[in-house]
């Protein structure tokens, strides 16, 4: 994904600290015409630049805010966690955390375990990690004994990385930050897996991200949610998807839908979808034939029809010799 994220289409909100009596005070011109204080400053005034307080109480308001930039507590792994408050989407291991965010229990999760299982050991070997959101898949590949390149193009999940490399120790884990795809596609060393989960979905041109991963390694772990007509059509979000000529020219031989990302899921400060407001995702079925078209084997894991976010599928792919 790339580094610029979409904009957030939230309303501008009045400060907390808004008086519309020191609003008007302060710009005369405004009083003068009786327009409403509030509605005036969000519809004119931010963008003008004008004052709402007093310059004491901005001066105070400037040392509030350079005090919020500094930590008072004794150094703990807490601390880090709660620079992101809020936004955390995974379940961390203890690691002297009071409270531990998010809610998906990604640092213990089956489908890495059947990657390891498949197409491992990865004790020793060197992988690529698409998309790694807050490190938790890193987190239980280091554990694996792997070296990992994870390329994160999100840069506030890039930085939650760092925050889980630094509490967890993840010595043989590199994050970096770009676009995996360009990635992908630039000249480079082959890869001994590629780990790609969460991440085709999001993806405007999917079958992009497959011709790229299959020019560096011969062996794949994905996991992605996909299109099936019987069991979107039963979804509140099925809205959401259409099919267009320029989806049907993109995908060629295989088979698709444009998904469009709901509101709510854009306004949220935690985002972690794609770079533009839709993405396509590819039925079951053309997601197993494009490895075998390209000379893989496909080892098909878990399928969960009826996940709260969509039909997904676990699979591996090896190169056939």
């Amino acid at each position: 994904m790339r580094c610029n994220l979409i904009a957030r289409r939230s309303k501008p909100k009045l400060p907390a600290d808004f008086d519309p009596a020191i609003y008007l005070e302060l710009n005369p011109d405004v009083a003068k015409a009786g327009d409403d204080a509030a509605l005036h400053y969000l519809s004119h005034g931010i963008k003008e630049g004008r004052r709402y307080r007093h310059n004491s109480q901005e001066f105070s308001a400037a040392l509030t805010g350079v005090a919020n930039r500094f930590c008072s507590n004794p150094p703990k792994a807490q601390n880090i966690v709660d620079i992101f408050d809020g936004e955390w989407s995974s379940a961390m291991p203890t690691a002297d955390l009071a409270a531990r965010p998010g809610h998906a229990q990604l640092f213990d999760d089956h489908r890495i375990k059947f990657a390891q299982e498949t197409i491992g050991p990865f004790g020793g070997m060197t992988l690529l990690e698409l998309g790694p959101l807050e490190g938790a898949h890193s987190y239980m590949l280091h554990g694996y004994g792997a070296n990992v390149v994870a390329v994160e193009g999100n840069q506030r999940a890039f930085l939650r990385c760092l925050c889980v490399k630094e509490i967890y120790g993840l010595s043989r884990v590199r994050f970096m930050l770009g676009d995996f795809v360009e990635y992908l596609e630039t000249s480079g060393p082959t890869f001994d897996a590629v780990i790609a989960c969460g991440v085709l979905y999001h993806m405007t041109n999917p079958l992009r991200l497959l011709r790229a991963i299959v020019r560096r390694t011969d062996r794949v772990m994905l996991w992605t949610h996909y299109y099936d007509d019987k069991l979107i059509s039963k979804r509140s979000d099925a809205h959401l998807f259409s099919i267009d000529e320029n989806t049907r020219e993109l995908l060629g031989p295989y088979d698709g839908m444009r998904k469009s990302y709901a509101q709510e899921a854009l306004d949220w400060s935690g985002f972690s979808g794609g770079q533009e407001a839709h993405a396509i995702w590819l039925r079951r079925e053309s997601i197993g034939q494009f490895f075998r078209d390209h000379g893989y084997e496909v080892i098909e894991g878990r399928d969960e029809p009826d996940h709260p976010n969509g039909p997904c599928i676990t699979l591996c792919a090896r190169r056939r010799d």
